[in-house]
Order: structure tokens, then C-alpha cells, then sequence
């Protein structure tokens, strides 16, 4: 009980900070629809402000992140590599990133453009034969975590032509060494690019799918493998035809609009819309019990997909197996939909030690899937008792937790006190469990919850002292300050809201270079001076975007965005 209570926080937070991005999804779908049905200029105003730089097809931009562009003293520590690429070399970055090298800059991009070459000129989805080879591994997330890719290539032997693997998206992202993840897989695909197949997942966003991730893989026309899964739509016909590389981030659509076809906006509008549902659906939907699809808005994109949907769409594609990754599972892999859909996740103590097994699935010829679970242990320690593995997921957990209530302190003070008209500081426990459902949008079982995080009244346990989450000392120590050393309102609101605002920065940032360009933050202030009535004009807009280019380079960075939204916040709060 006490584990499964922490993997519902562990969950809870990981897609509520998710649910930030439906938000911006949601904003973009309505902007699209808006220009299919709006007129061609309203259309045209849309586009402008939606319209990706496709930075890859930017030879300059290739050039400047050429390997011949950092020299390397061929006496600096860490290995040294050369082209061809061979095993012997893999071998070495291997033994390498165990050790804790850093890879030369040169180097590193080396093999990315080695990657990149290949990767371009692969379709959208990878054909997989096991005629030769008899097997093909499937390995799922792994976020980062090297000591998982360490076992599993332990376990189950390097790729080479006779080991072939499919990594099924989510290689980067969350974990201490994403880098050192990804280089190793791009070498290995580089040294077998017909063996070695990597398919897209929702955290190769933004940059990271400069490379050119395909979208999915069919293992012997019957087997199809994706990260997400699938929905009402999916159709392979559409994915095979879709320009992957138009898609910088799949949290906003590409807007391109060749100026030939500018008079038949609308038509294209919603050919864009239903590209990239099928990119969405399948880089973020969940499989669910009850049959049908639904938006996933739990998740914060793509869609909930039931048995009917699965039946329905393997049907139509003669498919045999449904693999996908994308969530957490506590023995690294699940079945559902009368086993036609395989979960496999492969990063071990994903939330916590202790959390979750990790697991990859070897596919045979005419045999059942073979999982092979696995968990990552630091040879140092002991073993641990199911007790303490279960403390310490609990703990970390819980301090997960109360860094939302600080983030969320204000809000749920005002509610509170709203709620205790006379002050005395307490209100039921039902309203207190009511409130911090709503406030911090998580449905926990807060009854269960309430003794780890708030106290109660000493006669009467129904009655909470709410503010007694605030003046724990655990609160105080988990994030290192007291309450004079931090403002009441702009720490709160930034914490709580930084995910948000980075969704929103990346969309700005539409050539994806990490900063916004006057001309990108006039586009953005243009278009909502339109829909909202006129805010400002041309030339407040630049002095607005000056304003907050504090360093004067010409652009904004993040860093720049957040303190302007600081200062605003510190403003409203004065």
C-alpha cells in the first residue's frame, strides 16, 4: 500500500508537469482551426506567427556546427577516434563513459553528423527483418540512465549484425548522462545502420530530433513499434508521406506556407492539422481499459486509446503486436488489450532506487516475446530489504510533493483561509482534502496522506491545521530557506509555472536557436494584438522586446524571459 501510494505521487507530479504542454497544444489547435475557417488574411497572420525555420535544410547552420570548427589537441585527456568508425572504437567510448570521461566536443560532433547523414535518408518507418538474425532486441526509455544501457548491453550482448536492437524512443532527457546515452547509439548505428534502428520519442523534442529520429518501426510487417502508441486515425499511409523533419517540436504544428499556395490556406490548414495528429497520437498516447479514444489530457497530449481502437487499427494494418514504451512500469514492462499491446520500459529506478524494474523484449520468429527484467544496483552497497526500498521510495516521494505545496503556498493559504472565516487555523478534513485536490490538481488518497504532510487538531482529528505544512521543519530543510529568505509570491509563482513558460518560450523560439529574435517576438505581440484587441504598436512592441533583452545582444534567452516575468510578478505583488 505504502509503495503504490508513492507511485501515484511519483505519477501525479510527472504528468501534471506534463499537463503544461496540453495547454500550448490546445492553444495552437485552436489558432489552426481558426485559420481554416477565418479569412485568408486572418489565415496568412496565423501562419506568420506559427511558421517553423526548418534549421536543418540551413547549410550554414551545418557548417557552423562542423567537427573541422573545434580542433582537438590530440593530448587531451579522454579517447581519441578517427573515420571509419569501428568496434574497436565503440568498444573504447564504452569502457570510456564507465569510467566518467568527458568525450571531446569535436568528437561529439563527429558522430553526430555521421548520425545525421545516415539518418536522413532513412524513411519514416523502419523496416525490421528477423529472417537473418532470427531476433531483434527492443529496448524502451532509458532517460539518460548510462548504468541501464551498461546492463542491458551486459546482458544481451553489443549490437552488431547479428544483434540487432530497435530503441524505442525517450533515449534522452531526465537521466544524469543523456549524452553519453545517445552518442553510444548513434555510434552503434553508424557502425550498423541495418541493425541498429531508433525510433522517435516525445522527449526528442525541440533539438534533439535535429538528427532526424524516424517515427516508428515494423518488425517483420507484423510487429509494429512506436513510442506512444496509436489512435482512431493512425494510418501509415499518411505517416510514411510526412516531411519528419518540418516537425522541430511536436508541440506546436508547422505552419510553412509556400507562398504558391497561399490562396488555398485553409485547404492546407487542415491537411497540417491531421499530419500532425498522427506524429501527436503516436509519440504521446496511452493505452486504457474501457474501449474508445479520448483526448489524453491526464497526460497533456496525443489520446487514450481502448481495445476496440487497438483491434481496430491492427486489423487495418494486419499487425500482430502493438510494442510501445512512454510509461513507467513497476516490473518494466505491462500487457493490456488481451495482450496485443506490450508496454516495455527500460530505465530501473526511474522515480526513486527502488522504484521500478527496468526491462527490454527479445522478438523471435514464431515464439512468444521474451522480457528480460533487470535492475541497476550500485555495486558498493548492500542489498537492501524490501522495507527499506520501500522507505526510501516513500521519502522521496513525499519531498516531491511538499515542494508542490511551496510552490503552491499562496493559492492554497487563500483557499484555506477562505475556508476559516472565524481563523482559527483549522478547517475539516474533508475541505482540506477538496482543496489541495483542486489547487495542486492531484487526485491522491490525501486522508491516507495527511499524517506524512499537515497535523491535526490533538482531540479532534478531523480538523486540520492547515498551516502546518508550511512551518514543518521538513518543508524548511527540503528546500534549504525560511521565509524570510525568499518573497512571498515570485518564488511560488516561478517554480510553479517554469514549465509552462519554457513551453512557451520554445514556442516563440520558432527557429529553435535557444533565443527569441526581435522579429519572432514582434511576430507573437502582432498576432495577439490582433485577436485581443490592440495591446501595443510597432514600436512598443520593439521597445517592449529591448526592454527585456537585459545583455543588449539583439535577442532574449531564457533566462532573460524568466526575470522579465520576475520583475512583473515582484510589480503586481508591490
Amino acid at each position: 500500500m505504502r509503495k503504490r501510494t508513492a507511485w501515484n505521487i511519483y505519477q501525479n507530479i510527472e504528468y501534471a508537469g506534463e499537463q503544461t504542454q496540453v495547454k500550448l497544444y490546445n492553444f495552437f489547435l485552436d489558432l489552426m482551426q481558426a485559420a481554416s475557417s477565418q479569412n485568408t488574411r486572418d489565415a496568412l497572420l496565423v501562419a506568420r506567427a506559427l511558421q517553423r525555420t526548418p534549421s536543418v535544410e540551413d547549410e550554414e547552420l551545418v557548417a557552423i556546427t562542423s567537427p573541422d570548427t573545434v580542433s582537438v589537441d590530440l593530448l587531451s585527456k579522454g579517447p581519441h577516434f578517427h573515420l571509419p568508425f569501428d568496434k574497436k572504437q565503440f568498444e573504447i567510448l564504452i569502457n570510456s563513459f564507465q569510467k566518467g570521461e568527458i568525450l571531446h566536443a569535436h568528437y561529439v560532433l563527429l558522430i553526430l553528423h555521421e548520425a545525421r547523414k545516415l539518418l536522413k535518408k532513412l524513411p519514416n518507418i523502419n523496416n525490421v527483418s528477423t529472417t537473418r538474425t532470427n531476433l531483434v532486441t527492443v529496448v524502451g526509455d532509458l532517460h539518460g540512465n548510462l548504468g541501464d544501457l551498461m546492463i542491458i548491453f551486459h546482458k544481451n550482448g553489443l549490437p552488431s549484425e547479428d544483434n540487432p536492437y530497435i530503441y524505442n524512443g525517450d533515449i534522452v532527457d531526465r537521466g544524469a548522462h543523456s549524452i553519453e546515452v545517445f552518442l553510444l547509439i548513434s555510434l552503434s548505428f553508424i557502425l550498423y545502420p541495418n541493425e541498429v534502428f531508433i525510433n522517435r520519442g516525445n522527449h526528442e523534442d525541440h533539438l534533439m530530433n535535429l538528427s532526424w529520429l524516424p517515427l516508428a518501426s515494423v518488425i517483420d510487417e507484423k510487429i509494429f513499434v512506436t513510442h506512444g502508441g496509436i489512435s482512431d486515425i493512425t494510418d501509415l499511409n499518411i505517416i510514411k508521406g510526412i516531411n519528419r523533419h518540418k516537425y522541430i517540436s511536436v508541440l506546436s504544428p508547422d505552419f510553412t506556407i509556400p507562398s504558391e499556395d497561399q490562396c488555398h490556406i485553409k485547404e492546407l490548414s487542415k491537411e497540417i492539422l491531421l499530419e500532425w495528429r498522427q506524429l501527436l497520437d503516436m509519440l504521446w498516447s496511452d493505452p486504457q481499459a474501457q474501449d474508445g479514444c479520448i483526448p489524453n489530457i491526464y497526460r497533456g497530449g496525443g489520446c487514450y486509446f481502448g481495445q476496440d481502437i487497438t483491434e481496430k487499427i491492427m486489423e487495418k494494418h494486419n499487425w500482430t503486436l502493438i510494442i510501445r514504451s512512454h510509461e513507467c512500469k513497476q516490473e518494466g514492462f505491462d500487457y493490456c488489450h488481451n495482450k496485443k499491446v506490450l508496454t516495455i520500459f527500460s530505465a530501473s529506478n526511474y522515480y526513486s532506487t527502488g522504484s521500478n524494474k527496468g526491462a527490454y523484449v527479445k522478438i523471435c520468429p514464431n515464439m512468444p516475446p521474451i522480457i528480460v527484467q533487470f535492475m541497476v544496483t550500485k555495486a558498493s552497497t548492500r542489498p537492501i530489504t524490501i522495507w527499506e526500498r520501500v522507505s526510501r521510495v516513500e521519502g522521496d516521494a513525499l519531498h516531491n510533493l511538499l515542494k508542490k505545496f511551496y510552490a503552491n503556498e499562496t493559492l492554497l493559504m487563500k483557499e484555506f483561509e477562505q475556508h476559516d472565516p472565524h481563523k482559527t487555523g483549522e478547517i475539516s478534513l474533508n475541505e482540506w482534502c477538496d482543496i489541495v485536490t483542486n489547487v495542486l490538481n492531484l487526485k491522491l488518497p490525501w486522508r491516507t496522506l495527511r499524517s506524512r504532510l499537515v497535523e491535526v487538531n490533538a482531540t479532534d482529528n478531523t480538523k486540520i491545521i492547515y498551516e502546518s505544512t508550511f512551518k514543518s521543519y521538513e518543508l524548511q530543510y527540503l528546500l534549504n530557506v525560511t521565509k524570510s529568505q525568499r518573497h512571498p509570491g515570485v518564488c511560488q509563482t516561478i517554480y510553479r509555472n517554469k514549465e509552462l513558460l519554457e513551453s512557451v518560450f520554445r514556442a516563440i523560439d520558432k527557429d529553435s536557436s535557444g533565443c527569441i529574435s526581435i522579429e519572432e517576438f514582434t511576430d507573437v505581440c502582432t498576432f495577439l494584438n490582433h485577436h485581443n484587441g490592440s495591446l501595443f504598436n510597432d514600436k512598443q512592441i520593439i521597445d517592449l522586446a529591448t526592454s527585456i533583452d537585459l545583455d543588449k545582444n539583439g535577442s532574449i534567452d531564457f533566462n532573460e524571459f524568466l526575470e522579465a516575468f520576475r520583475i512583473v510578478d515582484v510589480t503586481a505583488v508591490n
